[in-house]
């Protein structure tokens, strides 16, 4: 059964403004691309675009789809103002959590609140004696009653693992807040085993799936395996929610402490809807914690340099434990300290031949790094909405100098850099088109300025394509995704208004209103 799509723009995002009246589509492939008069006759069936534009399907570069899931479960602190708001949302959702379930909340971000005040581990336990964990926005810190702790085995006399810290007040005793491998104490103490809770994993899953959907995207890498108790929980979830459930497409990355036992298990994925990605690794933390690693310290702590997480020795062994599985690896960077320890390990230990490494972030850079990462093999995998989130306070954080290669997208693409755009969901709205926006203008919508660092503004081509074209090269499938061409997989995004029409304000008010994965449609508005 041939299908054909018309009736509106359709943008084979090749290169800018290619367009073409029709595209005829048979068993999940592009078969023929051109003019509606040279193509009608050759289709069984008709699909009316009615106006809407059309695009190659839109995937998000790197985010984590069970955790998106699960922030729209939970308690939404993200929209909190103040110290005393959190406390306030707080009380609200202890009423409602039964005294024998962990309450859980997503996003707070003290650096947002008008006090700059993060609440005390105190006054957490006058809210509640049983355990509160609360995430903050960027995931690399956590906020704990005495409870949450106390389940994690953490006391006052227990000192900061390796890669991670412990919180204290000006008296040295436990405020509550855990940094980087620190977080893993308590959250390893969630209990995470049994069908009822790999059936908790499918509702977040479909839920965040179909929250996907209905944004356009057709597919996304995602990084899950390791925080879920065993990798076969999340695992399962998949399994048991895409495909013909929900045509979907997910490139899983594995993270370093499971990598090994998945390979050595030799795990089936379900493939081309659920494929295996590359070896996840952290290099280091955030700017907002202050624990993104920066080769000089912080401008507004200057005792502070941030963390590595892994020594020198240890993120090498990490890279050939990679490469003796003929694998990729895709790096959490965010400081230039972070990112000259992953280049002198790669370039050390180059990938495969056909293979591409993901450089994920990459917020602070300077000219030499920037240089290096021309040579490697790599894909630089760009959250464009961090720019209006993590300005104006960043500014402090890192000092004007510091800024020429901070968030420089730009830069990298004008260098040749391959960059694919994703979210960090549930970091970051993971809304495409507010991203594109974040790339195009670099602030807050409707914001009266020309936005932070102009230079590095994309193109709306530019921007669209890291979603497109951009993504399928972060997984080496540019040859059959991220494009309308004859022999791509006829995965499609279709928006009410043409994205490429109009002012960037007007472009925000787009909304998906069909998605097509395989020649299927998944989402219909």
């Amino acid at each position: 059964m041939k299908e054909l799509w018309y009736g509106g723009p359709i943008y084979t995002m090749v290169q800018e403004n290619d367009k073409v009246q029709a595209v005829l589509v048979e068993r999940g492939k592009v078969q023929e691309t051109g003019p509606m008069e040279q193509l009608k006759d050759k289709a069984d069936t008709f699909v009316d675009l009615k106006g809407a534009a059309m695009y190659p399907g839109f995937v998000d570069s790197h985010l984590h789809i069970l955790f998106h899931g699960q922030k729209l479960m939970r308690l939404d602190l993200s929209n909190a103002t103040s110290a005393e708001e959190m406390l306030a949302l707080l009380r609200d959702a202890a009423k409602n959590t039964p005294s024998d379930k962990w309450l859980f909340g997503e996003g707070w971000n003290e650096n947002n609140f008008v006090d700059k005040r993060i609440p005390t581990i105190q006054e957490l336990d006058a809210i509640r004696t049983a355990p509160i964990l609360l995430t903050r926005v960027c995931h690399h810190v956590i906020l704990g009653n005495t409870a949450a702790l106390q389940a994690g085995g953490i006391s006052e006399d227990t000192a900061s693992p390796a890669g991670g810290k412990i919180g204290r007040d000006a008296k040295s005793k436990l405020n509550g807040l855990l940094y980087e491998q620190a977080c893993n104490l308590v959250t390893n103490a969630v209990p995470r085993e049994g069908e009822a809770y790999i059936q908790d994993l499918v509702d977040s899953l479909k839920l965040s799936i179909e929250d996907m959907l209905s944004k356009g995207l057709t597919g996304a890498h995602s990084e899950d395996m390791s925080y879920f108790g065993k990798y076969m929980n999340p695992l399962s979830a998949y399994k048991r929610v895409i495909g013909e459930k929900h045509h979907f497409r997910v490139n899983l990355l594995r993270h370093h402490t499971v990598f090994e036992e998945m390979m050595e298990a030799n795990v089936s994925f379900d493939e081309p809807f659920i494929e295996p990605g590359a070896m996840k690794i952290f290099a280091d933390g955030s700017l907002g914690g202050a624990t993104a690693a920066l080769i000089d310290a912080y401008s507004d702590d200057p005792t502070n340099k941030g963390l590595l997480i892994h020594t020198d020795e240890q993120f090498e062994n990490l890279v050939k434990l990679a490469r003796s599985y003929n694998e990729a690896i895709a790096v959490h960077i965010i400081g230039d300290a972070a990112a000259e320890q992953v280049l002198d390990a790669i370039e050390k230990y180059p990938v495969a031949k056909g293979k591409r490494d993901r450089l994920i972030h990459c917020c602070v850079l300077n000219e030499e790094l920037l240089d290096r990462m021309t040579n490697l093999s790599a894909v630089i995998d760009i959250q464009p909405a961090f720019v209006p989130s993590d300005f104006p306070w960043v500014i402090d954080r890192l000092g004007d100098e510091r800024l020429v290669f901070a968030y420089a997208w730009k830069k990298m693409l004008d260098r040749g850099l391959m960059c694919s755009a994703g979210t960090d969901a549930p970091i970051e709205d993971i809304n495409p088109i507010a991203s594109i926006y974040a790339a195009v203008e670099r602030k807050k919508p409707f914001a009266a300025h020309e936005g932070y660092l102009p230079e590095e503004k994309l193109t709306r081509f530019e921007a669209i394509r890291a979603y497109t074209y951009g993504s399928a090269q972060a997984i080496g499938k540019e040859d059959v995704r991220g494009l309308i061409q004859p022999g791509y997989d006829a995965d499609f995004s279709i928006f009410d208004r043409d994205l490429f029409a109009g002012t960037s304000e007007e472009m925000l008010e787009a909304k998906a209103v069909k998605t097509v994965v395989a020649g299927r449609i998944v989402f219909s508005r």
